[in-house]
């Protein structure tokens, strides 16, 4: 089975694509990690992503499909694969198309954007022994402080309110159209992200028919 999971930073799909994942054994193929092994492996394709990041620039569509394009020409994708964050544009997916890549299922977890913005923007980060909390769903017993190690928690410059609506707003505009896109053929599921991680699973598991 070959599936694109779709949502806005701070949904949950990364999570629920491991957990499928796991499930269907075919992997998760997370953009930005293939760039990474790209990069390390010094492919033509991640020699050419090298270029753009050591200028400070965004890797451009035909160099992250061309190393999209790599990976999936691995082996274990031959009995399918889930692709995380990518695409990310109609862009994007029309040069998916044009691989000729058929697509099965596409499922978006959708969240509402307050939702998104309270479960990022209360974690918390030690950075003296990397513990994480947050301050609703999994405080630390000292207040502000690491219950760990008893440093000063902080925030991530990612996690901060006004980052996320921006990252949030960027996503509507450059990725939420990919759902009428993936509609229009009838492929996509949306499920709806549940407070509780194992019934979100459970709902995504039914779109997929797992």
């Amino acid at each position: 089975m070959k599936i694109i999971f779709l949502g806005a930073p701070g949904a949950g799909k990364g999570t629920q694509a491991e957990l499928v994942s796991e499930r269907l054994g075919i992997p998760t193929i997370s953009t930005g990690a293939i760039i990474r092994k790209a990069l390390k492996e010094g492919t033509e394709m991640g020699l050419a992503a090298k270029s753009y990041i050591e200028a400070g620039k965004l890797v451009p569509d035909e160099v992250v499909i061309g190393i999209i394009r790599e990976r999936l020409a691995e082996d274990d994708c031959k009995n399918g694969f889930i692709l995380d964050g990518f695409p990310r544009t109609i862009a994007q997916a029309e040069a998916l198309d044009k691989m000729g890549i058929v697509i099965d299922l596409v499922v978006n977890i959708s969240v509402s954007d307050e939702t998104i913005v309270s479960r990022m923007s209360g974690r918390r980060v030690c950075p003296t022994c990397g513990a994480t909390f947050h301050t609703l769903f999994n405080p630390s017993a000292k207040g502000d402080k690491c219950d760990k190690c008893g440093a000063e928690l902080t925030i991530r410059k990612d996690d901060k309110p006004e980052v996320v609506r921006d990252r949030l707003a960027v996503y509507h505009t450059e990725t939420e159209p990919l759902e009428r896109y993936y509609a229009a053929k009838g492929i996509l599921k949306t499920v709806v992200g549940q407070e509780k991680l194992e019934d979100t699973t459970a709902l995504t598991f039914q779109a997929i028919g797992v």
